[in-house]
């Protein structure tokens, strides 16, 4: 069995590993670079291997990263059958429509003046057509700890990962010439401390182990501190007459901000009433999805629904689907919550907020989730006192915060002690996470331990 690394190598995005074994080549996700050159320059290079060579793609969960070239794969002559979980394929449709249809729009002409002329725009990676045709590759819907036969000699089990809703650690076992080799690829490792999700589940053993490190170098703050101080930023917020602006990621994290928001107003933790605007048609459309699989969150959320409640609905909720909707918030001056796509600024509808709310000493940013260098997001994050939005230079001048609590991803001490589960490893390639956060994660292991480079190959056995 041979593994190499055409993503997330060295780097966050664009997860993306190959395992050849007995003539098959399988892949493990195939994500969207995403950052400062998003839908460029590293998506529209070649994969490092052939599309038309690839037999199956095991897809770990739904985020961009994870599944954002499927349909560039098809594109460039994938033939062969996804397989992942029903909730993840329910997922993925959702983001990778999104994806194909800000591309188009952002492939369009556009109008420039003799002072700023208009930047030629970039095609498209794939069209919402690509995409049709990626989603006619969606086979088999696995279950959490039912082993698929991929095909005549290679197995695959998916174990739940804690990370989003139907996200999957997933165990490849391969046997060639009368040798078992294995290899557990973690995806995307959620926190050990349940909130919506049960904690992630780990095999036994494995020969080796590709596993992420976006947090590898730090801990999270305990979640009821990052909770308390969540409602303290909404409640100074709104008292002194500001909105709360948060870059939403549309899977899991909206979800999860609706219902501790909704969880405060019941506990008198928040004001009694105030208007909240999810203006993103995917976590719209994510969070009604979500309702659909009520079996795989934890009890206590389960218990809800029984009750005939709905975790993710509270008073004042406003959905806003439609573009004059999204418009119309920004005459909402004080006392909303504004909750928009993208979680990392780089683009969707929180540009607009962020553009009519930044520069308002009374506002607050308040960042929940992940942000890659080189994004809106980072720099607002690491203290710019101006950011360029749409090509206008604002003044940052809201109260910036950031509560790393709510991550969806495991920190160091719960990537270590998932890590320390799985008997057996040779060896664990560390991939999906900055230098410095790789480095020091590896300072912690036993063991051989390596860091492939993009397009690095290691053989298991």
């Amino acid at each position: 069995m041979k593994i190499s690394f055409h993503g997330a190598a060295q780097g966050v995005t664009g997860s993306c590993h190959l395992i050849e074994t007995g003539g098959r080549r399988i892949l493990v996700d195939c994500g969207l670079f995403q950052g400062s050159r998003e839908l460029h320059d590293d998506n529209a290079v070649p994969f490092g291997f052939d599309a038309r060579a690839i037999d199956y793609v095991l897809l770990t969960h739904a985020h961009l990263d994870h599944c954002g070239r499927l349909p560039l794969l098809v594109k460039r002559g994938f033939r062969g059958e996804i397989i992942a979980t029903q909730a993840t394929f329910e997922l993925a449709r959702l983001v990778m429509l999104d994806s194909a249809n800000l591309q188009e729009e952002e492939a369009r002409p556009r109008h420039g003046n003799k002072r700023h002329p208009a930047t030629p725009p970039h095609p498209p990676l794939y069209t919402i057509i690509d995409t049709m045709d990626c989603m006619a590759r969606f086979g088999r819907a696995a279950s959490y700890k039912q082993t698929i036969t991929v095909c005549p000699g290679v197995r695959a089990t998916f174990y739940s990962a804690g990370h989003i809703l139907g996200s999957a650690s997933i165990l490849v076992e391969a046997e060639e010439n009368g040798v078992s080799h294995s290899a557990l690829f973690s995806g995307d490792i959620g926190s050990a401390t349940p909130r919506l999700l049960p904690p992630p589940e780990v095999p036994a053993s494995a020969d080796a182990v590709v596993m992420e490190t976006t947090y590898g170098d730090r801990l999270h703050r305990p979640f009821d501190e990052s909770l308390k101080q969540f409602y303290e930023v909404v409640t100074s917020t709104l008292t002194r007459g500001g909105n709360v602006v948060i870059p939403t990621f549309a899977l899991e994290r909206a979800q999860e901000i609706l219902f501790f928001l909704r969880q405060g107003l019941e506990q008198n933790k928040l004001p009694p009433s105030f208007p909240v605007y999810l203006d993103s048609p995917m976590a719209i459309s994510a969070t009604q999805i979500f309702e659909r699989h009520q079996a795989d969150f934890t009890p206590a959320i389960r218990a809800l629904f029984e009750q005939g409640k709905d975790p993710f609905s509270l008073p004042g909720l406003h959905f806003t689907r439609e573009k004059a909707d999204s418009i119309a918030i920004n005459q909402v001056k004080s006392g909303a919550i504004i909750m928009a796509g993208s979680g990392m600024a780089a683009g969707g509808r929180v540009v607009h907020h962020l553009m009519h709310n930044v520069s308002r000493p009374e506002a607050s940013i308040l960042f929940v989730g992940y942000t890659a260098i080189g994004t809106p997001a980072r720099r607002i994050i690491d203290g710019t006192k101006e950011i360029v939005l749409q090509g206008e230079r604002i003044p940052v001048k809201a109260e910036i915060h950031t509560i790393n609590g709510f991550s969806a991803h495991a920190d160091q001490n719960e990537l270590l002690a998932w890590q320390a589960r799985v008997a057996g490893k040779k060896f664990v390639a560390l991939v999906h996470g900055e230098q410095g956060s790789m480095e020091a994660f590896a300072q912690k292991l036993t063991g051989k331990v390596v860091m492939p480079k993009l397009n690095d190959e290691i053989t298991v056995g």
